[in-house]
């Protein structure tokens, strides 16, 4: 460990950069955890390269019940998606719109026609929350958002189908929701946007 010592005017050089590139503090405590900044480092003296990753929609999905007797229902490929915010809209049926809501059956209905994303984008935006929009915390009324990835449906040993979520509480974290339940105005579906 080498004995640094940051100086005011490094300090404040190293604060206009990071301002400078869109660093909130968040990404900064990202940042600073475990080795990301040793990789970087590497990257700085050379010694290797970042890649943008892309997203493999067309993987088996993560099945996080896999012990308890859940299965995949249904999971609709999507190909190779490099994550891009802007290319992702959030739906609501009109059933969900004006304190209205509409059984998960139907919507999941409703939603065969429409490009959703399935759970590999959810569990990628979990494994880098620092890529998630601050704004896609809590929907236009200030409530929190879950944002379902309807293009993987999960089946329990009983028959019941589910489809998993991403929320924030005190973090980003996955939830999910029955599609037999009622489905209201924070629930939302992430579809490819046209």
């Amino acid at each position: 460990m080498s004995n640094l010592t940051l100086d005011v005017g490094l300090a404040a050089k190293l604060k206009v950069a990071f301002a400078r590139s869109g660093w909130t503090e968040q990404l900064i405590d990202a940042a600073c955890e475990g080795d990301k900044l040793g990789q970087f480092r590497q990257v700085l003296l050379g010694r290797a390269v970042i890649t943008k990753v892309d997203i493999d929609c067309d993987a088996a999905p993560f099945n996080p019940w896999a012990n308890n007797y859940f299965t995949i229902e249904e999971h609709q490929k999507g190909g190779q998606w490099k994550f891009d915010p802007k290319q992702v809209d959030f739906f609501l049926s009109s059933g969900q719109k004006d304190g209205k809501v509409v059984e998960g059956n139907e919507l999941r209905k409703e939603l065969v026609k429409k490009p959703v994303f399935n759970a590999n984008v959810l569990d990628y935006l979990l494994a880098h929350p620092e890529l998630i929009p601050d704004e896609w915390k809590t929907d236009g009324n200030g409530d929190t958002r879950c944002i379902f990835f309807w293009g993987t449906v999960y089946r329990d040993r009983d028959g019941y189908l589910c489809v998993r979520c991403l929320y924030f509480g005190d973090k980003w974290s996955w939830s999910y929701r029955w599609h037999n339940e009622r489905w209201h105005s924070v629930y939302f579906a992430a579809v490819r946007a046209s």
